[in-house]
């Protein structure tokens, strides 16, 4: 069964965009951005929420723009070519390789798992993994901690009331000094 994989930047005190939205925080040196170059790799469809859809628009056609180095060049064509899902109820309309989603994130999950396909399922926006946190359908959470503190903003966990116990699969220290930590959901 494939595997539900929700990874994001976040920084040191849990937040993925400061108290003012801003991201600019989250930006990657090389070194990162091949890591999570290569971890995208391991996606077969990528679910995500509008803001974040809009967010990574760019990367449709950033593999037009002859200024970019041939990694960012090697990370917009394969954004380009990975399916994703758009959850949003303002939207009419979706471009590049994406469709907009007919139901909930639950069953939009079910229904890909049931299917036959290669690669994880990824989660992005926090919004979008509460719901699928709610319904334990997480699999792995993916954090690359930033060594800063925003002080508020959207948190990368959601606020609930439920346990879930974890098992730290992975670390790695990177020379920016972000750190990722990979976590398996214990079933």
């Amino acid at each position: 069964m494939r595997s539900v994989i929700y990874s994001m930047g976040v920084s040191l005190d849990g937040y993925i965009v400061g108290p003012d939205g801003g991201l600019d925080w989250t930006g990657p040196d090389e070194e990162l951005f091949r890591f999570v170059t290569d971890e995208t790799r391991e996606v077969g469809v990528y679910l995500l929420g509008r803001r974040l859809y809009e967010t990574m628009l760019y990367w449709e056609t950033a593999d037009q723009d002859p200024s970019l180095d041939e990694s960012r060049q090697e990370w917009a064509a394969l954004w380009k070519r990975l399916p994703k899902v758009v959850f949003s109820t303002t939207l009419s309309a979706v471009r590049g390789n994406a469709r907009l989603a007919s139901g909930s994130p639950a069953r939009e999950i079910e229904r890909l798992r049931a299917e036959p396909g290669e690669g994880d399922i990824a989660i992005g926006g926090a919004t979008l993994a509460a719901e699928a946190a709610a319904s334990g359908l997480i699999d792995e959470y993916r954090t690359r901690v930033y060594p800063l503190l925003v002080g508020g903003g959207t948190p990368f966990f959601p606020r609930r009331e439920r346990r879930v116990d974890l098992d730290l699969v992975e670390t790695r220290t990177f020379g920016s000094g972000v750190v990722h930590l990979r976590h398996r959901v214990k079933r």
